[in-house]
């Protein structure tokens, strides 16, 4: 391995990325049956392998903190070290993948369901006792047979991770190669919670007693499901317009909405294709796929919004910057993107010009938007600081679903299920990366606004400043140093709990 260098890691790197995110996008998206990962950690083994990891470690200690060469280091250090966990825990990962597609729910009344479809069928199912017989089959499935492999797959890799010496703990292994101080984002979601708690009490008690005909405290996660799905507005969001209002806009924004070609819908059914919609960048920048399967209304068309975030941003790229700045780096960026599209369907203007509400309904439909977004924040806020916990190594194994269940359940109100406990995570403090992605979405949105005023999303000046100046840039920076280079405020809670009052009183 004495020939292995940053320049041939970077070589082989980018092209194993590519044949893995092909792979993931062929077999999630229905095209093949199975994921066959195994044989590509095998093709790239020399840039995952002892050599390679020992590089990228060298040159993260050895960089002065702060410079360019320490900035570049920890992204390849922080993909090293995923991907080699990753690497020993294929096998793994394509039985979770195979599983996830074939599995299927059987009901004490003769149905099937096809596991991917359980949560599609308990938000739009109207009987509350069939909706919850479904969940019961479901939770037993996954206790039986899914919850084992996910609980598997989150003690190997948080032992893998510790092996590899990074830091003391696989927490501060991750602080360290994510930039992302937890401890201290952790407190700031806990004194959110404490700050938005008599807000959620109010709104949650109005809304499960109006839609769902419910007291507080008797609805369950699978209510949740059929309250946040709302399809009492599923006539005023039709399939058939969704995707050319979505063209519409961004073309109006000045920009192009498959980037010149780079970006390739794929919103058609197809069987094998997961229920979960994803962004496959194949190649950055000139190959990127915006995967969807839809469900019909309002969520249709928040997805589609996000995950064009996400592809706008792959798609735009500079194809000269390395990399570790184009495949690598901070997510909360391209996720920040994404939030920043999908949150289109919280503003008045949006709606009254891209879907078919009306300007009567607009309120409606915003106080309804703002309500989700609360509990979907209250929701994340609560699993990073039970993801703490499952990984601080201070909780026994054995009682983590028992504090998954009081950590969500107190957050939400809604009920959880212990079975969920290993399968409702996001391996690595993907969590983080939302909740940062939270606050630099609404950072973006109130500099936006200010230098392109209230309609941004349509003024044919914004979408240029959007490429050149956010997406071009790959993701260098944190997501607390692109906000500084942009003029946004500093990242923090108060701009989303801002603009989730307004919604509520709209």
């Amino acid at each position: 391995m004495a020939d292995l260098t940053l320049a041939v890691l970077r070589q082989g790197g980018e092209a194993f990325m590519e044949a893995l995110s092909r792979e993931q996008y062929l077999a999630i998206s229905g095209h093949k049956p199975n994921a066959d990962l195994r044989p590509i950690y095998e093709r790239f083994a020399r840039v995952l392998g002892p050599g390679a990891l020992e590089l990228t470690r060298d040159a993260f200690r050895t960089a002065t903190a702060g410079s360019e060469e320490w900035r570049s280091a920890r992204a390849l250090l922080d993909w090293q070290v995923t991907s080699q966990a990753s690497r020993e825990l294929a096998e793994l990962d394509e039985r979770l993948i195979a599983w996830e597609a074939n599995a299927v729910i059987r009901l004490a009344d003769g149905r099937e369901v096809p596991y991917q479809r359980a949560p599609v069928e308990m938000a739009t199912e109207p009987n509350r006792d069939q909706r919850l017989a479904l969940d019961d089959a479901r939770a037993l499935l996954v206790e039986r047979e899914l919850a084992p492999m996910r609980a598997e797959r989150l003690q190997r890799e948080r032992d893998l991770v510790e092996a590899l010496e990074i830091s003391p703990g696989y927490v501060a292994a991750s602080e360290a190669l994510s930039g992302i101080d937890l401890g201290a984002l952790a407190a700031e979601c806990k004194r959110f919670l404490r700050e938005t708690e008599s807000m959620w009490a109010e709104v949650y008690g109005e809304a499960v007693r109006k839609h769902l005909g419910l007291q507080p405290g008797e609805a369950t996660r699978a209510d949740a499901l059929a309250l946040m799905r709302a399809t009492r507005f599923d006539p005023y969001f039709p399939a058939a317009d969704m995707e050319p209002a979505v063209r519409r806009q961004v073309t109006e924004m000045g920009t192009s909405p498959v980037a010149d070609g780079r970006i390739i819908y794929d919103l058609g059914p197809r069987p094998g294709k997961r229920s979960r919609a994803f962004c496959a960048p194949v190649r950055i920048p000139r190959e990127v796929y915006l995967v969807l399967l839809p469900h019909g209304g309002a969520t249709d068309y928040r997805t589609l919004l996000h995950e064009l975030g996400h592809a706008l941003h792959f798609g735009n790229m500079r194809d000269d910057l390395p990399f570790e700045y184009r495949w690598l780096g901070d997510n909360s960026i391209t996720e920040g993107y994404a939030m920043l599209f999908d949150h289109l369907l919280h503003d008045a203007g949006w709606l009254a010009r891209y879907s078919a509400l009306g300007r009567t309904r607009v309120g409606e439909y915003r106080r309804a938007a703002a309500f989700e977004e609360l509990q979907f924040l209250r929701r994340y806020a609560a699993k990073l600081v039970y993801e703490l916990e499952l990984y601080g190594g201070e909780t026994p194994w054995s009682s983590l679903p028992d504090a998954y269940v009081d950590i969500l359940s107190s957050a939400t109100t809604f009920r959880y299920r212990t079975a969920d406990a290993f399968v409702d995570v996001d391996p690595g403090f993907y969590s983080a990366r939302y909740l940062r992605a939270w606050q630099l979405q609404a950072a973006l949105r109130e500099m936006l606004t200010a230098r392109f005023d209230e309609d941004w999303y349509r003024n044919p000046r914004a979408g240029p400043w959007l490429v050149r100046e956010l997406f071009a840039e790959g993701q260098r920076e944190l997501a607390s140093e692109l906000a500084e280079r942009v003029g946004a405020p500093a990242l923090s809670f108060d701009p989303v709990v801002k603009a989730i009052e307004a919604g509520l009183a709209a």
